[in-house]
């Protein structure tokens, strides 16, 4: 996908609770919204996620997993190997949308993904941060029965981070075709 998702399911958020940051940014969800297992954000739910796990995603597309991400970030930034989570210094540059990012963090979009800073939130205080700034997406695969790995960006650099992050925060996500 080309642009993050903003389909309106519940526990789904517009950052700040504005509708047009939601047409800009798209929605951003907490971990078992995203992959439409309720009751795992404080659970370990391994045994259900699927290979190519839909989630909230449209039929024949899926959350990304750890390896998706992986191969993105060694494609953008032309390297090989096999370490997972990859963690990638160049790539956030050749991904991030070519405007939108704030004080000239904009990237150069090479691959189409056009990756823009829809921030982040948790859901439980209705606190959010840093739109403009910095995204977040949400990846298919567990850290443990608390946490889930997401994959980060940053104006101010064009690095490409992998995390793994509380299952209640709200983050982007990018929906992969099958």
């Amino acid at each position: 996908m080309a642009e993050n998702l903003d389909l309106e399911v519940p526990g789904s958020k517009c950052y700040g609770d504005a509708v047009s940051n939601c047409a800009i940014y798209g929605r951003l969800y907490d971990w078992e919204t995203a992959m439409k297992l309720p009751g795992c954000n404080s659970t370990s739910c391994a045994s259900k996620i699927n290979a190519n796990h839909q989630g909230i995603c449209p039929d024949g597309w899926h959350i990304p997993s750890n390896a998706d991400w992986d191969k993105l970030m060694r494609y953008a930034d032309g390297t090989s190997g096999t370490e997972s989570p990859y963690m990638s210094f160049t790539a956030g540059r050749y991904l991030k949308a070519a405007s939108g990012w704030n004080n000239g963090g904009n990237g150069e979009d090479t691959y189409g993904f056009s990756a823009l800073p829809g921030g982040y939130g948790y859901y439980s205080g209705g606190y959010f941060y840093d739109v403009g700034y910095g995204g977040s997406w949400w990846s298919s695969s567990e850290g443990n029965s608390d946490l889930a790995y997401t994959r980060s960006m940053y104006y101010d650099e064009g690095a490409y981070y992998y995390y793994y992050d509380d299952k209640g925060y709200l983050y982007s996500v990018r929906c992969l075709q099958d």
